[in-house]
Order: structure tokens, then C-alpha cells, then sequence
């Protein structure tokens, strides 16, 4: 029989200008990605990216389910997604400043 887990599946505050694996779903499970929520934390605004790779792929267009949306100064973003994922699937973010937080919530199936 399968075991549920829900959890934080990921967190990170990535260096600017850099795509950054927030969660890789382990070996033999599956992953459901419920909330992904990313804080600025500087005075200033800005943009963001989140991607999914299949199989961990390369970065490639086709992946990004996000591209470039803005984020208001010192303020904070919750997207209710519900991605499916796969064992070794990838779950990514990109910042376009070194003061965006990403956290990502949600089930793991093994």
C-alpha cells in the first residue's frame, strides 16, 4: 500500500540569475506540488520564474509553468497549483534578485 506523506517539499533563496532545483522528487515516488509561495524580502520589486523538467531534463521553454512575473516590493505570492510529478522529476525557480525566498508544499506517494 502507498504511503502519503504531506511536507515542505522544498525551500531556497537562490543567488540571482539562477535556475536553482527547489525539489527533485526521490526514486520510486510520485509528488503532488500543492503551493508554491515566494517572498521578497528587499524594498525593492521582482521577477520570477518556476519551471518543471521531466526526468530532471534540461532546462528547456516548454518547461516553465512561470516566466518573468513580477513580485511587489517586500511582499509575498501563493500559487495553488496542484503539479504532478514523477520519480526524478524537477521543480525549479529563478530570481531576479538574490532576495526572493521559494517554498514549495505538498505530497509525496511512495
Amino acid at each position: 500500500m502507498a504511503t502519503t506523506t504531506y511536507k515542505i517539499l522544498g525551500q531556497s533563496a537562490p543567488a540571482a540569475t539562477t535556475s536553482t532545483d527547489l525539489y527533485t522528487v526521490p526514486a520510486s515516488t510520485e509528488a503532488i506540488i500543492s503551493t508554491v509561495t515566494i517572498a521578497n524580502r528587499a524594498a525593492s520589486a521582482a521577477t520570477y520564474r518556476i519551471s518543471v523538467s521531466v526526468n530532471g531534463a534540461a532546462l528547456a521553454n516548454e518547461q516553465y509553468v512561470v516566466y518573468d512575473a513580477a513580485i511587489a516590493a517586500n511582499d509575498t505570492v501563493a500559487l495553488s497549483l496542484g503539479i504532478t510529478l514523477d520519480a526524478t522529476d524537477k521543480l525549479r525557480v529563478y530570481a531576479s534578485n538574490a532576495n526572493l525566498s521559494f517554498n514549495a508544499f505538498g505530497t509525496e506517494i511512495a
